[in-house]
């Protein structure tokens, strides 16, 4: 049996951009994904601080260092820019190997977004 269990957070960014007209998606600087462990392409929960919003949508590799996090597509329709936000992606596992897991949480400046 997997079960569902937290892998990574990166907690409390401010949104920089959201463009409706893009396919879909959460544009994030690459600095913010490697600290983090998420990878691009993965599925991950966004929670708008602002305004209790809750969906998901999947990673693109912004520009490192840039500070960037615009959500694209649809998802641009539940923030707005400067809205703050926390990330979260999941993992299926074993509830032995969930015993010793050690998720990854980062606490990039908010209002920068950048690693300090």
């Amino acid at each position: 049996m997997l079960i569902e269990v937290f892998k990574s957070k990166i907690h409390r960014v401010r949104v920089t951009e959201s463009d409706l007209n893009y396919i879909g998606s959460i544009t994030i600087d690459e600095d913010l994904l490697e600290a983090s462990g998420i990878i691009v392409g993965e599925r991950v929960y966004i929670v708008n601080v602002n305004n209790g919003e809750r969906f998901d949508t999947y990673t693109i590799k912004g520009k490192r260092k840039s500070g960037e996090i615009c959500l694209n597509g649809p998802a641009a329709r539940r923030v707005q820019k400067g809205d703050i936000i926390i990330i979260i992606a999941f993992a299926q596992m074993t509830p032995e190997e969930a015993k010793e897991f050690q998720p990854k949480i980062i606490f990039p400046d908010e209002h920068t977004n950048l690693l300090t």
